[in-house]
């Protein structure tokens, strides 16, 4: 840790990067197991109206034994943030050491895919059209920050658009990307690994490894590197 003090400026240790992988309580995943087989999908998600919300210890055990029984797969380490949504959790696949915040919401399809790596750290009030998404290890989304993986096509154009049908495109985020509050990926985006994406930023095509990128639309400003700035 370094400090500046006559700046106001201080560099401290990053928290969820750095905590080292810790395996599940022995009844954690029986407790996920129990609850899938007296339930089954339909009812767990009905049951986690219950403890959506709250921040004690039997919300807490409760919303990641939901998330748990409910996924596709889901590694140990699993943090749920209070009022945390999610659709179709059928089809996620989270890794290990996930941290989903306060309001998040995750929206799947019934035969799409959503996978999140190990160590992905997801801010408060973020949003992933998640139909076809890839997140990959290490991954930092910033409070609010969205993802969108459709679009309606407008077609025809005599009949409104939220008639017209609906064209999903993969999104991929890379490992070890950053991106900021606030910032929207659209269809088809792939952010590569180590991208920097800046607040507020709107997304449209392919960010390259390690770029820092910022705007509406989102413009390339630099590359990474041990001298430059993290962020823009």
């Amino acid at each position: 840790m370094s400090t500046d003090p006559s700046a106001g400026i201080r560099i401290v240790h990053a928290v969820h990067g750095r905590r080292e992988a810790v395996a599940d309580p022995s009844y954690q995943p029986a407790l996920a197991e129990a609850l899938k087989q007296s339930y089954g999908t339909e009812g767990l998600v009905a049951l986690y109206g219950r403890f959506m919300s709250g921040d004690g210890f039997v919300d807490l055990l409760m919303r990641k034994a939901i998330w748990q029984g409910v996924a596709k797969s889901c590694g140990s380490g699993l943090q749920i943030g209070s009022g945390a949504g999610f659709k179709h959790p059928e089809t996620f696949e989270i890794g290990n050491s996930v941290f989903i915040g306060a309001q998040a919401y995750i929206q799947g399809r019934h035969d799409g895919r959503c996978v999140i790596g190990d160590n992905v750290w997801i801010g408060p009030q973020a949003y992933l059209d998640a139909r076809d998404l890839v997140m990959e290890e290490f991954v930092g989304w910033g409070p609010g920050a969205k993802i969108l993986g459709s679009s309606h096509t407008g077609l025809p154009v005599d009949v409104p658009i939220i008639r017209t049908d609906l064209e999903i495109k993969p999104v991929r985020i890379g490992a070890w990307a950053d991106i900021g509050t606030n910032a929207t990926i659209l269809p088809g985006v792939t952010i590569g690994k180590g991208a920097v994406v800046g607040a507020g930023a709107v997304v449209v095509s392919d960010v390259e490894p390690f770029a820092v990128v910022a705007g509406v639309p989102a413009k390339f400003l630099h590359w990474r590197t041990d001298s430059a700035p993290a962020k823009p």
